[in-house]
């Protein structure tokens, strides 16, 4: 589950927006990176709420059992106990699973049957998530792409009107000339 809370989109702080010949004071940056910072994490709740409700306990299980699985954690612990057990079954003198192994083998096997299908569970789940992740920001990209196609539209009519009333103006400065 870190992964999907933290490894969303990296938003740009409004401070660092170069390029537009306006520089922001630093008040105005801070409440734009508030603005941004608050929006996203209002859909990550939001997603995080529905993946707690869309979910089974055994589903939440599974994805925290493939994180484990996934981690370094898993692999000094799971590291460790091989070694141990090669230690204590080639050293000592109580073997309970003399060479060949054939025990760490069907425990190996075991862990490997049960494993995969569980990690593969867990990516499905977040393949899903992934889609409906990429859904949410298709809507707000096709949201903000229409607004600005409305600005950049006002923008042209308020040019158009600006050119009317100076070509009034002029029409009346040239009457009084």
């Amino acid at each position: 589950m870190n992964r999907q809370q933290n490894n969303h989109h990296d938003v740009t702080p409004a401070s660092m927006v170069k390029g537009f010949g306006d520089s922001l004071n630093k008040d105005d940056a801070k409440r734009i990176d508030r603005m941004v910072n608050n929006y996203q994490s209002r859909i990550l709740n939001h997603l995080n709420d529905e993946y707690v409700r869309s979910t089974r306990w055994s589903d939440r299980l599974a994805d925290r059992m493939a994180s484990f699985g996934g981690s370094w954690r898993f692999i000094i612990i799971f590291a460790s106990f091989l070694v141990l057990w090669l230690i204590w079954n080639t050293l000592f003198t109580i073997r309970f699973d003399p060479p060949p192994f054939i025990l760490l083998n069907l425990i190996l096997s075991f862990i490997a049957s049960f494993q995969a299908p569980i990690i593969m569970m867990s990516q499905n789940r977040q393949a899903t998530r992934d889609k409906h992740e990429a859904i949410i920001d298709f809507a707000i990209n096709y949201k903000a792409e229409h607004e600005i196609d409305d600005v950049q539209a006002h923008l042209h009519r308020m040019e158009h009107e600006l050119s009317e009333v100076k070509s009034l103006l002029q029409q009346v400065l040239s009457k009084n000339n």
